[in-house]
């Protein structure tokens, strides 16, 4: 009998070790989340753990869990829980889907947080903090121009924001930035029209010099062959007019004369 009241007592023990809330009649998660709230995470996790596996539905406990998960440093977890819960999160699916987002920008994966931030908006466009992560998000993709917007949204929607100074410097560096990027643009552009132009004018200015030069080697090579032709007419005509003097100059026999003697001078 003693044996059997001591493991109880054990039993007790343990449990208040493990859980001390127990015996006074706190609950996993109203522990859990007193110590949430003081800020003390790691403690809180074992709580919050088990308040969920009490209740797998206990949006709440879930969402102060995810939230310890990311203090204490434990990313995978907290988009593991929030991940679990987000299809059955209902008026807390806002949150859940902007924690998610928060838990991926963490990790750098900044692509999948602006699709959590999205999510949020859609399910309730006016959540301010919601559409400045997301703007956040849109800087480090190198989206600028939306995360302007989004910026300017916040700013809108949440016109108190002790935020608001750098985020108004941040929105005049991007359209600064944007106005040099633009002139940049527009210098390259016109460099790439001129030396585009000065290309053409050179290809057409080398194609009109090679027609001259195949007109000119054309006529020269017409020049020589008239001259070539007419040389040849003039030896043509010199060798036939020889050969018709040849024939005019020669003599019968009956006009030669044999003649025998010394020519003497008075």
């Amino acid at each position: 009998m003693n044996t059997l009241k001591n493991k109880v007592f054990r039993g007790f023990f343990v449990l208040f070790l493990l859980f001390p809330g127990i015996l006074n009649g706190q609950s996993s998660f109203s522990r859990g989340e007193e110590l949430f709230m003081q800020n003390r995470p790691q403690e809180a996790l074992r709580f919050l753990e088990a308040a969920i596996s009490e209740d797998p539905a206990h949006v709440q406990a879930f969402l102060y869990l995810g939230i310890a998960y990311l203090q204490v440093n434990r990313i995978d977890d907290a988009i593991s829980a929030y991940t679990q819960i987000l299809p059955r999160s209902g008026r807390e699916a806002e949150r859940i889907a902007f924690n998610l987002g928060n838990a991926h920008f963490m990790k750098g994966e900044h692509d999948l947080a602006r699709q959590y931030y999205s999510q949020a908006i859609e399910l309730n466009p006016s959540f301010a903090s919601a559409h400045l992560n997301r703007a956040n998000s849109q800087v480090r993709m190198g989206d600028l121009n939306d995360a302007i917007r989004d910026y300017e949204r916040y700013l809108l929607l949440n016109p108190g924001s002790a935020q608001r100074e750098p985020i108004l410097r941040l929105i005049n560096f991007i359209r600064e930035d944007f106005a040099v990027a633009e002139r940049q643009r527009v210098i390259a552009e016109e460099a790439a029209r001129a030396a585009e132009e000065n290309a053409r004018v050179e290809a057409e200015r080398q194609m009109i010099a090679a027609e001259a030069a195949a007109r000119e080697a054309e006529e020269a090579a017409r020049l020589a062959a008239e001259r070539r032709r007419r040389l040849l007419e003039e030896v043509s005509e010199s060798l036939q007019a020889a050969a018709v003097d040849s024939r005019g100059l020669s003599v019968g026999t009956d006009d030669l004369h044999d003649f025998d003697g010394i020519f003497e001078l008075d």
